[in-house]
Order: structure tokens, then C-alpha cells, then sequence
């Protein structure tokens, strides 16, 4: 059953990655960024994501990289591409260009959007304030 369908649980090691019951991760890394993007496009049409808009080609995905080497800056924004419920993120090590990580959020958390969005994040910032 793909992981749209079936979430794997907390502590659990699906295909490599990990998840935490909410959010699944796993790192890709190919010979070339064109080859490792092209795994995760593959990865997230097998696993039931196919209808979530994706940049066009590894170009594309390129223009959603942060210019910025600010390392507290990329702890509050993600570096890459974000369509919920998806994020493509580019490693904080600029050395490793040709590695994308991959995130992947269950939709079925009754608080998926506030979670996705980070907000429940900064509510808890300001709150401890």
C-alpha cells in the first residue's frame, strides 16, 4: 500500500527513510542533481503523490534554493521547494549538490496544516516569550 495510504508509524523505517508518525524523511542521492530529482519524482508518483505539482525538471527545482549561506536563517525557512504536503530541500552542506532530502507529511493529522505551515511553531515561540 503506498505511504499516502497507509502512514508509517512513529519509529518506524520505510524504504530507508524515517518517520515520526507525522513527518516521513529520506535523503536521495544520485550521480548528477537531474538523476537524484528524477528518483524523487518516481518515489512520489509510486507512493501515491502524483497529483501534487512538482517544478518541471532539475532547473526548476534550482530557483527554489535559498542564495543565502546564513545558516540561522535556514533554520527558520525551508531551503527548497514546498507544496503541502511535500517539501524538497536541499542539504545545509552545499557540498553535497547532487543530494535532495525528502519530506513527506501525513494529511490525515487533525492538525496538519498548522504542523505543515510551522505556525503551531511559533505560536509556541511567542508564547515562551
Amino acid at each position: 500500500m503506498p505511504l499516502r495510504d497507509d502512514f508509517p508509524p512513529s519509529g518506524s523505517d520505510y524504504l530507508g527513510g524515517e518517520s515520526d508518525g507525522y513527518e516521513y524523511r529520506t535523503v536521495f542521492g544520485g550521480s548528477r542533481i537531474e538523476s537524484t530529482y528524477e528518483m524523487v519524482r518516481q518515489f512520489l508518483a509510486e507512493e501515491g503523490y502524483e497529483d501534487v505539482p512538482l517544478p518541471k525538471d532539475a532547473d526548476e527545482l534550482r530557483l527554489f534554493r535559498l542564495p543565502t549561506r546564513n545558516k540561522q536563517i535556514l533554520m527558520f525557512e525551508d531551503n527548497g521547494y514546498v507544496h503541502n504536503p511535500i517539501k524538497i530541500l536541499f542539504p545545509q552542506d552545499r557540498r553535497k549538490r547532487s543530494t535532495l532530502i525528502l519530506c513527506i507529511y501525513n494529511e490525515a493529522d487533525p492538525q496538519h496544516l498548522l504542523k505543515f505551515h510551522r505556525i503551531l511553531e511559533r505560536v509556541e515561540a511567542a508564547k515562551s516569550e
